[in-house]
């Protein structure tokens, strides 16, 4: 190989850019290069409790690990995670984020719901993985999870009712569920139709799906008033049922929030708490949390009850260890490795083009993981380094091109990635208006958490005053509550408000329709603006680096400057028709949730195909 194409490889690609945080889509999907052997005594500790409870040994066990910022907590993490996905000893659970610490059941059933969705070991979602262990018990079967994914198709088209026989089915050793909608949801899990699939963990999430898909699907849709105690009931009778079949580990890492509760409790303080109630109702399993030895300290450890909490979280407690000489060696290397390996090219020793005395020197300092793979990425080539937030960008941008539906579901993270995208563009004329402000809504508890933000500026002279309402919500009663306050002029200090949202409001909502009829009209002048994955995504991106800036060690005013220079915001489509000169319209585009698709049956497998002959006596023996 020519010395020429190794430097060419070096001189246009950079393996360490912008790459120096664990994301959550390093956990999810494509994790980090791992040395396993870097603070292997606290993932090490992970694997031993997760044996113990499989064996019976223990019920439950709370792990803490404790480190400063940047040692490679989350580095663990993913560690873990993908080891249970290559050897299925237990389903994974990972909340690395709260928006709202008075909501946290709420949010954590959210998590819940997209963690379980996520791939399992066996190559299908971890909720496909739950259904066809309810399935296989109820009819002392032994199918894989694939087997009965690729029958369903067949098994609805022949009789859509097939959830609810199954449900009453497993309903009969599963008598203690107190809601069997939850086994009906469970089961929609492996239907043929995507869209199905979605709506099933939609309202396994505790989200309100459309009325014509709650009835198809023989769900109950809940009160939104009753939500958050709804939440905790239904994970912890999701809990149950995974229990009976294997352990679950439940993980809450990057809880740190600079909000306080409304009872004055930090984030650290909230999870806490959180976890020992989740100890307290876990059958089989065990709970990790990661936390700053100060929030551990002078947080957790100061609680009004802290013994009851860490005697729960913090079983056993675990340090991280610096890194040696030897360590980073063999980080460097191992992302080395990957590197060149994926590149198709051969260096002439492991941490080419370093030094490996010069890393050795590092090593002496004892540094953190993250100073290492920063600092590889300052001196790996000579190419002069870019805005410092630019390589980060447009690393989430890749992301979120596979993970954009894990967000844009959810109105809190919308809406802070527009708010971000109005406060970069704060002093500037967009479509006429000069943005001057972006504040909260002041309202009384009743209203609150309905309109997300105002806007505040000047047009043609005269002042301007957008309330700006994310809602992607599904259900009839969020979206009248919302249309009704976002019509409330006066009450809210409002000038004009404006919907975002991706789906049609359901023709049979009369009152929700009827306060979108006077929003559109033109006595308030409102805008309703179709919200597309391709249009809120750069804000999006910019949104995720600016809540991992401490991380990054990046300052706010960097990201702000960044969204400037390259009009991330000014441009944005969003931004614009947001300020723009509202059109009183309908958007067209939007997503009809009301149509029902119909199931269709796919091709029988052949009589001589043994798995086919199998799951088709199952389903002759439940009257398909």
């Amino acid at each position: 190989m020519s010395n020429d194409l190794l430097l060419d490889v070096i001189k246009n690609h950079n393996p360490f850019a912008g790459r120096f945080v664990v994301t959550n889509h390093n956990v999810w999907h494509q994790g980090f290069p791992d040395v396993p052997s870097l603070n292997a005594h606290a993932s090490d500790a992970v694997y031993e409790a997760i044996e113990k409870v499989r064996s019976g040994q223990r019920r439950v066990i709370g792990i803490t690990m404790t480190a400063e910022r940047g040692l490679g907590k989350s580095h663990i993490i993913s560690r873990i995670r993908h080891r249970l996905q290559e050897d299925g000893s237990a389903l994974f659970i990972c909340m690395n984020q709260c928006d709202d610490l008075n909501q946290i059941k709420s949010e954590f059933l959210r998590t819940f719901a997209n963690s379980l969705k996520q791939i399992g070991s066996k190559g299908v979602s971890q909720w496909q993985e739950l259904a066809t262990a309810l399935v296989n018990e109820a009819y002392k079967k032994d199918y894989t999870p694939q087997q009965l994914v690729n029958q369903f198709p067949g098994a609805f088209a022949k009789n859509p009712k097939v959830a609810e026989i199954l449900r009453d089915k497993i309903l009969s050793i599963k008598s203690d569920i107190e809601n069997p909608d939850i086994l009906t949801a469970i089961i929609w899990t492996l239907s043929p139709d995507p869209a199905y699939e979605l709506f099933a963990v939609s309202w396994l999430s505790g989200r309100n799906i459309p009325q014509s898909k709650a009835d198809v699907m023989g769900l109950a849709n809940i009160n939104p008033q009753n939500q958050e105690v709804e939440s905790f009931n239904t994970v912890r009778q999701i809990l149950d049922l995974i229990s009976d079949y294997k352990p679950v580990v439940v993980c809450f890492d990057e809880m740190e929030n600079h909000h306080l509760n409304d009872a004055g409790l930090t984030a650290q303080q909230v999870t806490a708490i959180f976890g020992k109630d989740l100890c307290d109702k876990i059958k089989k399993g065990v709970l990790l949390t990661t936390m700053y030895p100060d929030s551990w300290i002078h947080e957790v450890k100061r609680l009004a009850y802290a013994e009851s909490v860490t005697d729960r979280i913090g079983q056993q407690v675990i340090d991280l260890k610096h890194l040696n000489s030897d360590d980073v060696v063999a980080l460097v290397s191992k992302w080395l490795e990957e590197f060149y390996k994926e590149k198709g090219v051969t260096p002439p020793h492991p941490v080419y083009p370093f030094d490996e005395i010069k890393l050795r020197a590092l090593g002496k300092e004892r540094p953190i993981v993250r100073k290492v793979l920063q600092w590889c990425g300052e001196n790996f080539n000579l190419i002069p380094a870019k805005n410092p937030v630019e390589a980060i960008y447009e690393e989430q941008l890749t992301f979120l091109n596979t993970t954009i539906q894990d967000y844009i579901e959810n109105n809190a993270t919308l809406a802070q990635a527009l708010r971000l995208g109005f406060c970069a563009v704060k002093g500037e004329i967009v479509e006429k208006v000069k943005v001057e402000d972006v504040v909260d809504i002041q309202a009384k508890s009743s209203d609150r958490g309905y309109i997300n933000f105002k806007i505040v500026g000047q047009e043609n002279g005269k002042e301007v005053k957008i309330g700006v309402a994310v809602l992607q919500d599904s259900g009839g009663m969020i979206v009248q509550a919302t249309l009704k306050r976002l019509i409330r002029y006066e009450d809210f200090d409002l000038t004009r408000g404006c919907l975002l949202r991706s789906k049609e409001i359901s023709k049979g909502a009369a009152r929700a329709q009827q306060y979108l009829s006077h929003l559109l009209s033109p006595a308030l002048g409102g805008e309703w603006v179709l919200l597309k994955s391709e249009d809120i995504k750069p804000l999006l991106a910019a949104h995720l680096v600016m809540k991992a800036r401490e991380d990054y060690e990046l300052s706010e005013e960097q990201v702000i400057d960044y969204i400037r220079q390259k009009g991330i915001a000014a441009n944005n489509y969003l931004i614009r028709e947001i300020l723009s000169d509202p059109s009183g319209q309908v958007p067209t585009g939007l997503v009809d949730e009301d149509v029902i698709p119909e199931v269709q049956a796919t091709q029988h497998l052949s009589e001589s195909d043994e798995v086919g002959v199998m799951v088709d006596n199952l389903l002759a023996k439940i009257g398909l």
